[in-house]
């Protein structure tokens, strides 16, 4: 499926050039010269769009605030001028880049393409753990029940994916310890017990479950 552009600039000739430079690129390309225009065509969920700063009836950044509530795909600036403080702004006003005209076609194309890509492995779905209802995010290092998020310190959450990805079996506090802390790290494995303890506390207080079974003689494992 191609890749959705749109290009919003109040000069046309600057539109139809990109408009047909991009097209020849294999992109599929829209183009809006004000800020009424560039409105209806936010329904095609653009993958990118390239939106100039100065236009007469409707300047950029506010432009990009609107666009912000509908759309999170990059937004790549192309302004004549450039300060820092035009930055900050853009910045502000939910944009990803800036390319200062006059700018070469090479240069804007390496740009949307590395954007692209980036947005590409940002969208890449999370991996997900799930455990009566328990919601474990990999990705994100999240644990959430019922929509709600269980905070939990990195140790807590390094043996909440320890066990759980080997659930139902069970691990004395050495083995938890060299899978969550790392086979090189210093310390007492008896830690384990009390981060154990916390998990425990926290789960039960959100989710009213009993997720790690203490397993008398042999250690802890994960409740599948």
């Amino acid at each position: 499926m191609k890749q959705k552009l749109l290009i919003i600039d109040d000069e046309t000739i600057l539109t139809e050039l990109l408009y047909d430079h991009f097209n020849t690129c294999g992109y599929l390309v829209y183009t809006a010269n004000n800020g009424r225009e560039a409105a209806s065509l936010l329904s095609v969920q653009p993958d990118l769009i390239l939106l100039d700063i100065n236009m007469p009836d409707l300047d950029g950044m506010t432009l990009c605030k609107q666009i912000r509530r509908s759309v999170i795909c990059p937004i790549l600036f192309l302004t004549a001028r450039i300060t820092e403080q035009d930055k900050v702004n853009g910045f502000a006003s939910g944009g990803d880049d800036y390319i200062t005209k006059p700018f070469s076609l090479q240069e804007l194309t390496a740009r949307v393409e590395a954007h692209l890509r980036r947005d590409a492995r940002n969208r890449i779905a999370p991996k997900l753990l799930s455990s009566q209802g328990l919601i474990v995010n990999l990705s994100e290092r999240t644990v959430s029940y019922e929509g709600k998020e269980i905070p939990f310190s990195k140790r807590e959450f390094d043996i909440i994916e320890f066990l759980l990805s080997n659930g139902n079996h069970v691990f004395d506090k050495e083995h938890i310890y060299e899978g969550a802390w790392g086979f090189d790290a210093e310390g007492d494995s008896s830690v384990v017990k009390e981060h154990v303890r916390k998990i425990r506390t926290k789960l039960y207080e959100t989710t009213g479950k009993e997720y790690i079974e203490t397993v008398w003689g042999m250690g802890y494992k994960w409740n599948k």
